[in-house]
């Protein structure tokens, strides 16, 4: 159930790309410099073919959290570094008739609140594609734990991306998600 006065609908994340970048920015730790960077990556993947997003907002119409994502396409960067772990663990296959959620983000102030779920079982829920994948940061965090209550499995572990840090886990799920 949503926190009082939240909705889920559709968000035009070209047009309101700053405003969902303050919201990843405050949930995921983001320096400006990276802002910037996001901001043009977020642009670019909302111009491809079958990208669509969601937003989750207050009553004052403002963003509190987002989801998008897209069909995968083994063109796309993101397909090409996880395709090798993927495939050492015999889970390639995962890379063709997927849904991938590219971003998921919540305000702090609304984490907890089931606005995450939503935002994600919403989306997915219109997925032509038959499963879904997506990346997170590989240790036990309340986001994993909500992937794994909506049906995610880890397709691979340990995967590093060239610009991150920290190990990312690749999980994926059969849709529709897993519902409580």
């Amino acid at each position: 159930m949503l926190p009082s006065g939240v909705r889920i609908g559709p968000l035009d994340l070209a047009a309101r790309v700053d405003e969902a970048l303050r919201v990843q920015a405050v949930a995921f730790g983001l320096s400006e410099e990276e802002v910037g960077i996001r901001r043009y990556i977020v642009q670019r993947h909302m111009a491809c073919r079958g990208a669509r997003a969601l937003g989750a907002f207050a009553e004052d119409g403002a963003l509190t959290g987002f989801v998008y994502g897209m069909p995968n396409d083994r063109a796309h960067w993101w397909s090409t570094i996880v395709e090798p772990y993927l495939r050492a663990g015999g889970h390639e296959a995962w890379l063709d008739g997927s849904f991938v959620i590219t971003e998921l983000h919540v305000h702090p102030g609304f984490q907890g609140h089931g606005v995450g779920r939503g935002l994600i079982t919403a989306l997915t829920d219109d997925a032509a594609e038959p499963r879904s994948i997506l990346s997170a940061i590989d240790t036990e965090s309340p986001a994993r734990g909500l992937y794994r209550a909506l049906g995610y499995t880890d397709l691979a572990r340990q995967v590093h991306f060239p610009s991150a840090s920290l190990p990312y886990a690749v999980m994926g799920a059969t849709l529709p998600l897993s519902r409580p």
